[in-house]
């Protein structure tokens, strides 16, 4: 792959990863209740999945989307319905403590995230997208791995800003009131950035 068209490749990686969506608000919300320390394996999980998502798309799913448009169909519906459980976790969630004043609820595990990976649908459009924009059909393998070699590089670093934000508002929303709305307002969010992906 020449070495424009790798910075154009890691130019939409970063762009496409760091804008809001599913995970950079579930990011944020855990960086807030969880600390960053918590939310590493989380983020961890989206790298991870990510990677094995583009390369199932890359490598067969995508064919098989384009062939059973019922399956897409069917996949929306599961993401859509899992992100609205845990929109309704991060509404209801009143976590923070954690220094003996301990509180039950806990952060997203890394197999978790990496699962949701393939539930998510800003993902997958993610993962459709560059491929269909980067692969070269006549050196499809190696353009296939420079694509997840490029999402590698920029996965971390872009998803780890939500979660440093989030943990840095920490001792602002130490206060129970203002968790309490800020935690709505996450789900509410995260909701609002299912919406475009859902039409």
């Amino acid at each position: 792959m020449a070495l424009e068209t790798f910075s154009a490749l890691l130019l939409f990686a970063l762009v496409t990863s760091i804008t809001p969506g599913p995970n950079t608000m579930m990011l944020f919300a855990s960086g807030v209740n969880f600390g960053f320390r918590r939310t590493f394996p989380h983020m961890c999980g989206i790298g991870l999945g990510f990677f094995s998502l583009l390369l199932g798309v890359g490598f067969g799913l995508g064919a098989v989307l384009e062939r059973y448009p019922a399956f897409y169909l069917a996949l929306k519906v599961v993401g859509g319905g899992y992100l609205l459980w845990i929109a309704w976790k991060i509404g209801t969630s009143r976590a923070l403590p954690n220094t003996e004043g301990q509180v039950n609820a806990r952060p997203m595990t890394v197999i978790g995230a990496a699962l949701f990976q393939w539930v998510n649908p800003k993902a997958w459009i993610m993962a459709i997208a560059a491929v269909a924009a980067y692969t070269d059909p006549a050196d499809y393998t190696a353009t296939m791995l420079w694509i997840a070699v490029a999402f590698t590089i920029v996965n971390f670093p872009a998803v780890s800003v939500w979660a440093g934000f989030g943990s840095a508002m920490r001792g602002w929303l130490s206060e129970p009131t203002r968790l309490k709305y800020f935690n709505i307002s996450m789900a509410i969010l995260l909701v609002v950035s299912l919406w475009p992906m859902l039409r």
